[in-house]
Order: structure tokens, then C-alpha cells, then sequence
């Protein structure tokens, strides 16, 4: 299958590229790079990145703001027939969402060992208890997403190490400054 001048070998790999896409713009913001959109009857019908640090709220998850926009565009607050496709395991915020928002697919690039919600730490999106249960397919383009959010908090360190380096320098610096000056400064 082409797409985009890319080939997929199926309509996940197609719809999680749409979602990387939502991530590289996350990345262009400053933003940690995940990206969702949600799919029905093939069609997409919302697209979201994280927006967390542009917006200041801790709730502008990809998932979150790609579930709110389907359901104004759809005009119901239930994505029963919906797929929604996240480049990264969605925490247990995003997870009780879905759950509630009754949608029916789950598709997860890359799993997220230290706060997902849909199979890492707990699963919330199959869990019993719960009146609606999520079917979940993970591993779609694993190395694009994974890789993806590897060199974002890789540049991040790196980027933190110098500034780091910048502020000990100006300390070093001014306090030179006061002992030349013989604690006048």
C-alpha cells in the first residue's frame, strides 16, 4: 500500500505514520513528541500532539485533546467504531479517557515501561471491572516511535548538561570577579 510516497504494508503502519507526524510537530514545539489520531470507517477524524508545555495544563495529552476534537466533530461523546492510533502507550489519565469515551481499537507504537496504562504498568483499557474494554494491537512502527522519543530526550539531556555547564561557568566567573575585587564587588 502507498501513501504519502510512503509504502505501509497496511492501513496501522499508514494511520501510526499520520500519528508520528502529530509527534514531529510535538518536537517542533518543544513538546515531548507524541502524536494520536483517530480513525473511522477509515477516515481520519481528529489528529492531536502533546501540548502540555504550549498550553500549561497537564491534561493536553495527545490522546486527550485527539478524543475531544472527535467528539465535536462527530457531535457524541461515544468513538464507539473509532481507532485511535498513539505513538506512545497512553498513561492512566489517557487510558480511563478512552475507556470512557468508549472507543472500540487501541493501536500503540511504542510501549511506555514507566507510566502506560494499557499493558506496561496496568491495563486499564482491558480491564474486567470496567464497563467497556479496549482491543489493543502494539508494536505498530515500535522503532519509528521509539527512536523518535529517544533523540528528543537525548537532545533534551544534552541540552540541560550545557546550560548546566553555561550557569556553574557564570558562578565561577562572578566569584572571580568578587575575590579579584577583594569581596567588593
Amino acid at each position: 500500500m502507498v501513501f504519502d510516497g510512503s509504502v505501509y504494508r497496511n492501513d496501522d503502519e499508514r494511520f501510526m505514520a499520520e500519528a508520528i507526524a502529530e509527534a514531529d510537530a510535538a518536537a517542533a514545539d518543544g513538546e515531548v513528541p507524541v502524536g494520536a489520531v483517530i480513525v473511522r470507517d477509515g477516515e481520519i477524524v481528529s489528529r492531536a500532539h502533546n501540548m502540555v508545555e504550549t498550553s500549561r495544563s497537564s491534561s493536553a495529552h495527545a490522546e486527550m485533546l485527539a478524543v475531544e476534537a472527535a467528539e465535536r466533530r462527530l457531535g457524541t461523546k461515544w468513538l464507539t467504531g473509532c481507532t485511535v492510533y498513539v505513538t506512545l502507550e497512553p498513561c492512566s489519565m489517557c487510558a480511563g479517557a478512552l475507556v470512557l469515551a468508549r472507543v472500540s481499537r487501541l493501536v500503540i507504537g511504542t510501549m511506555d515501561p514507566k507510566a502506560g496504562a494499557c499493558g506496561s504498568l496496568r491495563n486499564i483499557a482491558a480491564d474486567d471491572r470496567l464497563n467497556h474494554r479496549i482491543e489493543i494491537t502494539a508494536g505498530v512502527l515500535e522503532e519509528r516511535c521509539s527512536t523518535q522519543l529517544k533523540k528528543f530526550f537525548r537532545a533534551k539531556r544534552r541540552k540541560t548538561i550545557a546550560e548546566d555547564r553555561t550557569d556553574n561557568q557564570s558562578a565561577a566567573d562572578r566569584s572571580a570577579v568578587i575575590q579579584n575585587n577583594g569581596g567588593n564587588s
